[in-house]
């Protein structure tokens, strides 16, 4: 199985290898050293899908045998690339370091995804320095380059949103239209108020809730039957808004859309008691 790693700045700017796995690196195929894709870079080594160190939290009281555990946390993710820089001759190589130098600037902080199918995680790094570079190969013409990155959250995430609706709306109609003498239903609407989510992750994911006003809603809440936690805004949205919540750590957010397209930052409307709640691991 063959797969794909890119490395993308916040500048759109981005370099890509492809691998394949070898004992417990990621490595490139077999191909000739200089790629028939015109891809400058070819890989020689990739680390980072699963080191990670763990801290454990104990507490302990007077005269206790052992301990209580209160919570373990990840540390950073440290991925690791080492690749080839393959020029043309020692000009272009000169032309393909600087090219590398810039997108992989610590300044930046970019975005390191991985792929193989259908399936692709995205990881969020910046990287700790300029690039390291080798002495160039005799020719002229290749040269080596590791480059370090640090992901402060450790856990790499699904490319693909899953969405689950609670309330639906099914349309009935389809073109050519044909409407019968006793006449024709437009749509269905399906009024629900709970549902099912499954979490396919390891561990527990935020949520991204939107709820579309058909009417007026006076303190609009989202509770997780399961643990009783909830989030209540209190405000009165009327037909046509939309309130927003995103409870994903260093970016929630609680927000009224209005018809034209403009926000209204409502944080401060929260229910005291409310929870930035996440799912954890499989049914909820």
């Amino acid at each position: 199985m063959f797969y794909e790693i890119k490395y993308k700045n916040n500048a759109g700017e981005e370099v890509h290898f492809k691998a394949e796995k070898k004992g417990n690196l990621f490595v490139a195929p077999d191909e000739p050293s200089i790629p028939s894709s015109g891809n400058p870079y070819r890989l020689m080594m990739f680390e980072g899908l699963g080191e990670v160190a763990a801290e454990m939290h104990l507490n302990k009281s007077f005269a206790q045998d052992g301990s209580t555990h209160s919570s373990t946390v990840l540390s950073e993710r440290h991925p690791y690339l080492q690749f080839v820089l393959v020029g043309k001759d020692w000009e272009d190589l000169s032309r393909i370091r600087r090219q590398a130098t810039r997108v992989f600037s610590p300044k930046s902080k970019g975005t390191l995804e991985f792929s193989y199918g259908a399936n692709s995680y995205v990881l969020k790094v910046i990287p700790e320095s300029l690039p390291v570079y080798s002495q160039e190969d005799t020719s002229g013409k290749t040269q080596v380059a590791s480059v370090s990155l640090v992901a402060p959250n450790p856990y790499w995430q699904n490319i693909a949103e899953s969405k689950a609706d609670i309330s639906t709306e099914t349309g009935n109609i389809e073109f050519p239209l044909e409407i019968p003498a006793e006449g024709l239903e437009l749509s269905i609407r399906t009024i629900s108020f709970i549902t099912n989510i499954y979490n396919r992750g390891d561990v527990g994911t935020p949520i991204k809730v939107i709820l579309k006003a058909a009417g007026t809603v006076v303190n609009p809440f989202i509770e997780n039957l399961d643990t009783g936690e909830f989030i209540r805004v209190k405000r009165t949205l009327v037909e046509g808004d939309t309130l927003e919540i995103n409870t994903a750590f260093g970016n929630k957010r609680v927000e009224i859309i209005k018809p034209d397209g403009s926000r209204e930052n409502v944080f401060h409307y929260i229910d005291y008691k409310s929870t930035f709640f996440s799912l954890e691991g499989g049914d909820n």
